[in-house]
């Protein structure tokens, strides 16, 4: 009797065991292809779940981007006029969104009061978080509150143009951030610049009438290129030029904040332009359409008043 517990005891087991391996009782031992495909199922799953709460929890780090100065100059104090003028701030990271600047160019110094996309941040530094956190909180921007609830920094400015350090400290994270800053002057109007190679039309003594003039471009990747001389029609103190491009890729173009649209539908882009000065580069933007969205490049050109040339009726 006794034998017989034990033999129904594995026959049991047996039994049990290939249910579970298969329904023709033989047990199988999974094969090692498919005990990988089950590990990388495993894997990818678990690293989706940690993107989604990567993206839930405001991962600062995924939306880093390096910011191309490329064909820019560098603007001091020194350069500008006193004053206060609204600019453009990009930001290497989508996770510090600035919508709105105004510089202020006070003293021989120039400040800029950040408006923000967000009121995630306590504090701002100009510098790094590991310099950030060595120095005593006196040292630290803190924001300030502004009457639509939105928060504002204001920092100290050493050059525009150029790539600038910035570190921020999240509220909900208790920690610094780097980030990389850029403060456009090509927002600023000419007029501002205390450029003293700048020459506008009334410092020439142009009189109205058709002019041609070498003009140079920067910018870019280097590949665009403009025709040279350009035509410059004069009128009661205001120049505009005709620019001509080597493609026909471009929509339109951008001096400050006024849009020029292409004065020609077939052959390269062309476009009629205010000039607000010669001999001193003039910050304009082209939006290209050959890349696989349309795209704002920014350019240079500097128009030489000592080849101006009028044309005779």
């Amino acid at each position: 009797m006794h034998k017989l517990k034990q033999f129904t005891f594995a026959l049991a087991a047996v039994c049990a065991l290939s249910t579970a391996c298969g329904q023709s009782g033989t047990a199988e031992t999974p094969s090692a292809s498919a005990a990988e495909t089950k590990a990388e199922t495993t894997v990818e799953t678990t690293a989706a779940v940690e993107s989604k709460a990567a993206v839930a929890s405001g991962n600062e780090t995924a939306a880093e981007q390096t910011i191309d100065t490329a064909g820019l100059f560098p603007v001091s104090a020194a350069d500008l006029k006193e004053g206060t003028y609204d600019i453009s701030v990009e930001s290497s990271s989508s996770m510090f969104k600035i919508i709105s600047c105004a510089l202020t160019v006070k003293d021989g110094a120039m400040t800029a009061r950040m408006t923000m996309g967000g009121t995630g941040y306590l504090y701002v530094y100009m510098g790094t978080g590991e310099e950030a956190s060595k120095v005593p909180e006196s040292d630290l921007i803190s924001f300030e509150e502004n009457s639509d609830g939105t928060h504002s920094f204001t920092v100290p400015v050493e050059t525009l143009n150029e790539v600038l350090p910035c570190t921020a400290f999240s509220k909900k994270k208790e920690k610094w951030y780097d980030r990389e800053l850029v403060f456009e002057a090509s927002g600023i109007p000419a007029d501002a610049f205390l450029n003293t190679s700048l020459k506008t039309v009334e410092d020439l003594g142009l009189a109205d009438g058709t002019y041609t003039v070498e003009v140079s471009l920067t910018g870019g990747s280097g590949r665009a290129s403009v025709e040279s001389p350009a035509v410059v029609e004069v009128k009661d103190g205001k120049a505009d030029a005709t620019i001509i491009w080597s493609s026909s890729n471009y929509d339109y173009m951008r001096v400050d904040e006024e849009k020029f649209l292409p004065v020609n539908t077939e052959g390269n882009s062309t476009f009629v332009i205010t000039v607000t000065g010669f001999d001193s580069p003039l910050t304009v933007y082209a939006d290209t359409t050959a890349m696989s969205t349309p795209h704002e490049i920014e350019y240079t050109l500097t128009f030489d008043s000592s080849t101006l040339e009028e044309q005779k009726q």
